[in-house]
């Protein structure tokens, strides 16, 4: 079988436990989060030299294509590891360098050329700069001479950082916390953690952490103030609604893990699975979520804003869809330490489909990445599913973690990665991340067995092209507005209905928002600098209520609300319900797909995509 873990986190989460599944949770539709991957390790063949490999989605790459946008406070990346399926690992030993002087006289004079260089600089320039300076900047450039834009060195101290943030692991006791109304709040508790058990609950505010007053706190200073190692225990004190003196609660950290998958009925008959990430234990998320829309008659595979995960996860998901012998994927890295020698690998499905004749669409968008377009393209190859939405980001080559001495990390890109019918997914790009051009008038194509045609010069290209809902004049004026009065409208939007919620569950408030409701909100914006005749805008106090009334069901946990809601604006996910609606086979979803591609002039194969991106 394959390893599992569990892997996300939306806002400062302070997780579940290993082995918990939160599917259902308002992460589903609210896509702020820190993801990524910890290091796995494993048994390794005698006398096998162990490395791993890895497919990021890397850091904002520059402000105008910020691909992960939603992340509010820790700048992110995803590793996707792989060296067999069966288990990820990292190479244990620091590797042997043998010096280049060794080799030819040529590089002795380069070698020599550089540190005399280095001495030179530490003698006699007018700024004084120590070794340890130098050598830093001398390395930053290194990385930069190699034209790659997921090449890093990381500090012990940003490894540390990074396993923590991008695997959702870490020690904590179970909450997640937001900041509303100035206070840290804990806005969501997570099942089966110390925080359940010792009875914290939504709403609760945070006023004190082991004998600190944490009124005044951030929501970092109050996440690193609660995460400490396994078994210790930390003393903190709540304010609840209701209560007139605050409560101390003693909590025994734990290890602690967020879901990364999300799934629910709605709209009658239709499933859906939301993957924030190609998590560790994501596969095995996804095939619980299966029993969640059992009845459905279609199901929407959502990797909107995904930016990937691991290898052997996005494997084990592909999966889960098809026969057992279809070809998964396929990758092609450097032989270490042999120059201009590669090794191929290829991954077939081994088990039997695990949701044979349900008929299946995938959401994806220009955030899409990584392993999170292994599962798109594989499916999209074998014709298992339609894909909607966007070109998808094109991240198809592979990165290798190694150790340094001192316990530094380096990453550098060893490979490229293929679907099962070859396609390669790659669009290049320069050393800052930015897509280089493209010619678009000739692209190669590759053919199904169902006789579709696909592009396959980059990106996994949607069977029918659907972009992203615009906003409208008056949308954009109050966001404009709001933003000029210094207004947080979306914490506003927030913390609006996350009280509403609270009245609800107490039986104080209504269950649903009637329009009435939402004046005090209103009034709320104007008292803040908002101005009225904005305000007072039918179109404006629409787009306003919806938001809310998105939020409201979320935070109620009434995900399919909540979907219901989104699809009202969510042209790329109403188009898919209507598809799914109108299909009782996967033969007829593919014919309605064909048809509104036609008809829309946005067919696949007619070249439309153009550019770096639609």
């Amino acid at each position: 079988m394959f390893s599992h873990g569990i892997l996300g986190k939306q806002g400062s989460r302070i997780g579940a436990p290993p082995g918990s599944h939160t599917n259902v949770r308002d992460r589903a539709f609210c896509r702020s989060g820190d993801l990524g991957l910890r290091q796995t390790s494993g048994e390794r063949p005698k006398g096998e030299r162990c490395y791993c490999r890895g497919l990021f989605a890397h850091r904002p790459l520059n402000p105008g294509f910020d691909m992960f946008r939603r992340v509010s406070t820790i700048t992110l990346a995803l590793l996707l590891v792989m060296v067999g399926w069966g288990g990820a690992q990292v190479r244990d030993t620091v590797p042997t360098f043998t010096p280049s002087s060794a080799r030819s006289p040529a590089a002795v004079t380069e070698s020599q050329l550089f540190l005399g260089a280095l001495q030179t600089i530490l003698d006699y320039h007018r700024t004084t700069f120590s070794d340890s300076t130098l050598w830093a900047r001398a390395l930053v450039g290194l990385m930069e001479g190699l034209n790659d834009p997921y090449a890093t060195v990381f500090t012990p101290e940003e490894f540390g950082a990074f396993e923590e943030d991008t695997t959702g692991d870490y020690a904590g006791i179970g909450v997640q916390i937001t900041q509303l109304n100035g206070r840290v709040t804990i806005t969501a508790v997570f099942r089966r953690t110390p925080a359940d058990e010792v009875g914290l609950v939504v709403g609760d505010r945070i006023v004190e952490v082991k004998g600190v007053d944490a009124r005044a706190w951030t929501v970092d200073m109050a996440r690193d103030s609660i995460r400490g190692p396994v078994g210790t225990a930390i003393q903190m004190k709540i304010e609840r609604e209701g209560v007139p003196e605050p409560l101390a609660f003693p909590i025994r950290r734990d290890n602690v893990h967020v879901s990364a998958v999300t799934a629910t009925m709605f709209h009658d008959s239709l499933g859906y699975i939301l993957v924030d990430q190609v998590a560790r234990g994501s596969a095995a998320e996804v095939d619980s979520a299966f029993a969640i829309v059992a009845d459905a008659k279609g199901i929407i595979l959502d990797l909107r804003r995904n930016p990937g995960g691991y290898l052997v996860e996005s494997l084990s998901m592909a999966d889960l869809f098809l026969d057992r012998g279809s070809k998964l994927a396929s990758t092609e890295s450097r032989l270490p330490g042999q120059p201009n020698k590669t090794v191929e690998e290829s991954w077939d499905a081994r088990l039997p489909a695990r949701i044979p004749g349900k008929t299946i669409v995938v959401l994806v968008d220009r955030y899409t990445a990584s392993a999170a377009e292994i599962v798109a393209g594989a499916l999209q190859d074998h014709d298992r599913a339609v894909v909607l939405g966007e070109r998808t980001f094109g991240k198809g080559v592979v990165q290798t973690v190694l150790p340094l001495p001192g316990n530094y990390r380096i990453r550098i890109t060893t490979g490229d990665w293929m679907t099962p019918l070859g396609r390669s997914l790659h669009i290049p790009r320069d050393s800052e991340g930015r897509p280089l051009h493209e010619v678009s008038d000739s692209f190669p194509t590759v053919v199904t067995k169902a006789g579709r045609i696909l592009r396959a010069d980059g990106g996994v290209f949607p069977d029918l092209v659907i972009e992203d809902d615009t906003l409208t004049t008056v949308e954009q004026n109050l966001l404009v507005e709001s933003a000029r009065a210094q207004i947080p409208l979306t914490l506003r939007i927030t913390e609006f209905a996350f009280e509403k919620v609270r009245m609800a569950k107490a039986g104080t408030g209504p269950e649903e928002l009637a329009p009435e409701t939402f004046v005090p909100f209103f009034d709320l914006l104007e008292a803040e600098g908002l101005s009225a005749e904005i305000l007072n805008d039918p179109k404006a106090r629409d787009f306003l209520s919806w938001r809310v009334k998105t939020a409201f069901a979320q935070r109620s946990e009434h995900y399919d609300h909540a979907l219901e809601f989104r699809a009202e604006r969510d042209r790329v996910l109403a188009e898919a319900m209507k598809l799914l609606e109108a299909s009782n086979s996967q033969t007829e979803l593919f014919a309605a797909v064909e048809k509104e591609a036609a008809k829309a002039g946005r067919a696949q194969a007619s070249g439309s995509p153009s550019g770096t991106r639609e």
